[in-house]
């Protein structure tokens, strides 16, 4: 399913005329020199191919990402690439210290460009043959330009042949050439295609996948089989699951265009996630991108503009963004991939009508809406900012649990409850920190507004919005008396730093019986320090709070009741500075 989707998004992207794929026969390419040739195969100098790009407040040179021939797949094996490789196969040299299987590097990617431009007799073809005719490896730390250049090209930068100062590529007979060349080379290896149902030859090893966090910067493979316990039948490698090379190319070269596009790829947990919708249109991923991770760029979706667009699917009408009519019965995707030692993991993959996805996030931020400190502006809660709640502020790693925040995006894309470990989690940072911030009660809301529990539940009133005062339930209200105390320790105290809340939080959430006897009574204490008004205020409030509570606190509650407690105390603290901001 994962690459037939692949497959057809390639197809997509062909069709619409677009260049972000390459043709079959070639690949995407990062490039950072130039090997200018003259008629002679001499060099006149190395062309500096690398563009500057900011990243963060700093501005680096970055190579150029251009379409060459199809890079070949190596590990130990010495197989060289056309036109374009690194320092090891077009000067065989390196600093690995085998000057021997340098020298066979040279020798294979001479033989190779000699077979290829055989017959091809144009100026730029001729330089590059007597280039390798020439060519002398020990020779090459002589060169003024591999000097001024050595640590980058030793390093394995890619370097491009060009001839009088343009790329050798733009030759359509070398072009023409490696085409026929590259057509020829078919596999052994002949079988029916699992994604196209065609019999065709089969791809033994798959095209490399780079731009997954946490890989291996040479790429890795999605599709492979590199121990006997991995195979089946007495099949090698690709054998195993038969994919034709026009669908393996396919695949890669969407989910490498996927990978390369910084716009549309983000991470999660490990998982580096990607989305596409059918058709190709990018519109599609601004829209996903925006409503799974939120707004984070100027110039694409807006916060308005995203909230539009959830009005309109809860109210059953078309979606309309940047003048085009959004089809929402069109089919979505999202997949995560993980690093893993020898290959990529496939985290989640996603499949689902766009419109679908999109109510299943409205309704996911429409559970989170709860009353905010006036201060904060922030108008949604992102994945991100939701998943973060579960890791320490001070950690040096900010990354949240990799299966925790997989779990939380197909809960929230998918429409299903969400997973107890985000809510241990959160729960968790709670009873360390003492703090219950509206982000974490807006998903302890959300939580039990999703994951119905009859001990925290809408029934009882506990799952709205702001404080609630008309509702009874015991541990919610238990909450509220807290915040009552604690507000009443501050008052009598101005300037305080340590409040009860540092002390007895915890315990008191869990354990009231045990805790709020001793609270009350400190209360008392708190109350002779007061003004004659404040302590009627005070002592009318913790009155109503207690009767409704009634004659006996609970002994122990149980986790769903903690969280009322903790939404109940939260409510009323907020409670507290609305009525000190509308005076």
């Amino acid at each position: 399913m994962i690459l037939q989707a692949l497959v057809k998004r390639y197809e997509d992207l062909v069709s619409q005329g677009e260049d972000k794929v390459p043709c079959l026969g070639w690949g995407k390419v990062k490039v950072s020199f130039g090997l200018n040739l003259n008629e002679d195969g001499d060099i006149e100098g190395l062309l500096i191919l690398q563009t500057p790009q900011k990243t963060g407040k700093k501005e680096i040179m970055m190579p150029r990402t251009l379409e060459v021939p199809q890079p070949v797949k190596r590990a130990v094996n010495i197989k060289s690439n056309f036109l374009c490789d690194n320092s090891t196969y077009l000067f065989g040299v390196d600093e690995k210290g085998k000057p021997e299987r340098s020298l066979q590097c040279f020798q294979a990617c001479r033989e190779l460009h000699c077979n290829v431009l055989e017959k091809v007799e144009t100026p730029s073809a001729r330089a590059v043959l007597r280039y390798f005719a020439s060519w002398v490896p020990q020779q090459a730390v002589n060169q003024a330009f591999f000097a001024e250049n050595y640590k980058e090209l030793i390093s394995g930068a890619n370097i491009l042949f060009y001839y009088d100062g343009k790329s050798v590529l733009e030759d359509e007979e070398i072009r023409r050439a490696w085409q026929e060349y590259y057509n020829k080379q078919e596999s052994e290896c002949t079988g029916i295609c699992m994604v196209t149902g065609q019999r065709t030859s089969l791809a033994v090893l798959h095209p490399i996948i780079k731009g997954v966090n946490g890989a291996q910067a040479m790429g890795t493979s999605l599709v492979s089989f590199n121990a006997q316990a991995f195979c089946s039948y007495e099949k090698e490698q690709g054998e195993n699951a038969p994919v034709g090379e026009y669908a393996a190319f396919a695949y890669a070269a969407a989910l490498n265009e996927l990978l390369n596009d910084r716009e549309h790829r983000k991470t999660i947990g490990d998982a580096t996630v990607v989305c596409w919708a059918e058709g190709g249109k990018s519109i599609y991923q601004d829209v996903g991108i925006a409503a799974m991770f939120g707004v984070e760029q100027e110039g694409g979706i807006t916060e308005q503009e995203l909230s539009m667009i959830f009005d309109s699917l809860r109210r059953g009408e078309q979606v309309k963004v940047e003048d085009e009519w959004l089809d929402t019965e069109r089919h979505f995707y999202v997949l995560g991939l993980a690093p893993n030692a020898a290959r990529l993991t496939v985290r989640f993959f996603l499949v689902d009508s766009f419109g679908n996805m999109l109510r299943h996030v409205g309704e996911h931020y429409k559970r989170l809406e709860i009353v905010k400190p006036v201060f904060d502006t922030l108008q949604t809660l992102s994945l991100q900012m939701l998943l973060s709640e579960t890791v320490k502020e001070k950690a040096k790693d900010k990354s949240p649990t990799s299966q925790m925040a997989a779990d939380t995006l197909q809960a929230v894309l998918m429409g299903k409850p969400y997973p107890v470990s985000l809510l241990n989690g959160v729960m968790m940072r709670i009873r360390a920190e003492k703090i219950i911030n509206w982000r974490r009660a807006a998903f302890i809301k959300a939580y039990y507004l999703r994951n119905e529990n009859k001990d925290c539940s809408k029934k009882e009133g506990v799952l709205e919005m702001e404080l609630n005062e008309e509702c009874v339930n015991v541990p919610y209200t238990l909450g509220r008396l807290f915040a009552v105390l604690e507000h009443v320790q501050q008052e009598a105290n101005p300037g305080i730093s340590t409040t009860i809340k540092d002390r007895y939080f915890n315990a008191a959430a869990s354990t009231p019986a045990h805790v709020f006897p001793v609270l009350i009574n400190l209360a008392q204490k708190h109350l002779r320090k007061l003004k004659s008004g404040q302590k009627v205020y005070f002592d009318k409030q913790i009155g109503e709070l207690v009767e409704l509570i009634g004659e006996e606190y609970p002994m122990h509650l149980n986790l769903p009741k903690q969280g009322s407690f903790q939404l109940g105390y939260y409510c009323q603290t907020q409670k507290r500075y609305q009525k000190k901001e509308d005076k």
